[in-house]
């Protein structure tokens, strides 16, 4: 039993620092220290990275113990599940709480359907959050798809699974009814706090953005599957006479004629692009300063940590319309929608976008506002510690 004289040892392996994860390790971290938890977090300790980790961490980085998530082995196998029993091993904890599963996920599902399995030790000693689980909802049959499944079922019927959280709460229902009884639980998206109530006219004048037009803003990474392309394209063909102004922001690092056609972009003051890691305080200033917020992902299966972001700000999406994300912006009226992929038809909802009312503004402002109550702080911290600390491992037959 955990108490305060004899509190629960936990590892939390976190290896990446792009995107979402240093603001969720920043979380996970916080939220697990106020249940009373000891914990050592395995991240990336190169010098430019820990930085980074610092950063986010701040105060909390005096009451956790740091090793290197990076292992010496270079084996593919080594690297995934075996890389995490060897931080295990290492930190000496109870059992290790992974912030995105997906790191070792596919691996473990695809080898365990022939029956090869990850090190003994991590067996009823590993959880964690599973961020795209796509197999499990994918209605295409494929060979890969029931490898995984297979996998997947015996990893959960044999007691691999100390917790799985899901951040679908209908993938989730679904799950918890084909396995009862199992460790799987739902974590709803957190809306982080902070970025809400901040002064726009001062925000733009802090990051010289114009203050007579819509900014749309594309924040995270440049990775093809989060559509940087599509956005530019769709900037690029937006009439000149259209009040708008493209806001990037993130370590981006656009390559080829996305780079070209960003730059023209910029050179036409059109654009701003901030391609580097972008600290607290300016992620802040990002979105204070913009009006919209672009998601157009291609074929992205989960949930976006910027439409959390852009709910706990109350801005206004566009977003693609295809699995949670659409669902979501769909559901809680969070702003506009268009076809997956499709440039001409997010331009079309950039110039809507861009002519708005204030008044209509406003109600997407407010739906923003709603729905960040339902997946606030507090809901993540309360379902998060429910699901980790001290719960059950149940035994599957």
């Amino acid at each position: 039993m955990t108490t305060r004289d004899n509190p629960e040892h936990l590892l939390i392996y976190e290896p990446r620092t792009e995107g979402h994860h240093l603001s969720w390790l920043r979380f996970i971290t916080e939220d697990l220290l106020s249940a009373g938890l000891r914990l050592t977090l395995a991240v990336d300790q190169r010098p430019q990275s820990e930085s980074k980790i610092r950063d986010h961490l701040g105060e909390l980085q005096s009451e956790v113990r740091l090793i290197s998530s990076r292992r010496g082995s270079k084996t593919w196998w080594k690297a995934k599940a075996g890389g995490v029993a060897e931080c295990l091993r290492e930190s000496g904890a109870a059992s290790v709480f992974l912030c995105a599963f997906d790191e070792i996920a596919s691996d473990c599902w695809r080898r365990a359907a022939f029956g090869i399995y990850p090190p003994k030790i991590l067996q009823g000693r590993m959880g964690g959050i599973y961020h795209r689980g796509r197999f499990l909802s994918a209605p295409k049959w494929s060979p890969k798809r029931l490898h995984k499944q297979m996998g997947f079922q015996k990893i959960v019927r044999q007691g691999w699974l100390k917790q799985l959280l899901f951040l679908d709460e209908y993938l989730t229902a679904d799950l918890q009814s084909q396995f009862p009884g199992a460790p799987i639980h739902y974590l709803p998206m957190p809306c982080p706090e902070g970025l809400s109530g901040g002064n726009p006219e001062a925000a733009r004048r802090q990051l010289d953005l114009p203050v007579g037009k819509r900014i749309f803003l594309f924040y995270g990474t440049g990775a093809r599957r989060k559509g940087l392309h599509l956005a530019v394209q769709a900037m690029r063909e937006l009439s000149h006479e259209t009040p708008a102004f493209f806001l990037c922001a993130g370590q981006l690092n656009p390559e080829g004629e996305t780079a070209s056609k960003l730059d023209e972009l910029v050179r036409q003051n059109r654009a701003k692009l901030i391609n580097k890691y972008v600290t607290a305080e300016e992620e802040k200033l990002c979105f204070t300063a913009s009006n919209v917020v672009l998601l157009p992902y291609l074929h992205h299966f989960g949930g976006s940590a910027v439409l959390s972001q852009a709910a706990a700000a109350g801005r206004m999406v566009i977003a693609s319309d295809e699995e949670l994300t659409g669902k979501l912006t769909r559901h809680h009226g969070l702003g506009l929608l268009f076809l997956t992929g499709d440039a001409a038809a997010l331009r079309e909802r950039m110039r809507e976008a861009a002519l708005l009312n204030a008044a209509k503004l406003a109600v997407f402002s407010e739906a923003a506002a709603k729905y960040a109550k339902t997946c606030s702080r507090e809901a993540y911290r309360q379902a998060l510690i429910k699901a980790v600390v001290s719960p059950k491992t149940p035994q599957h037959a």
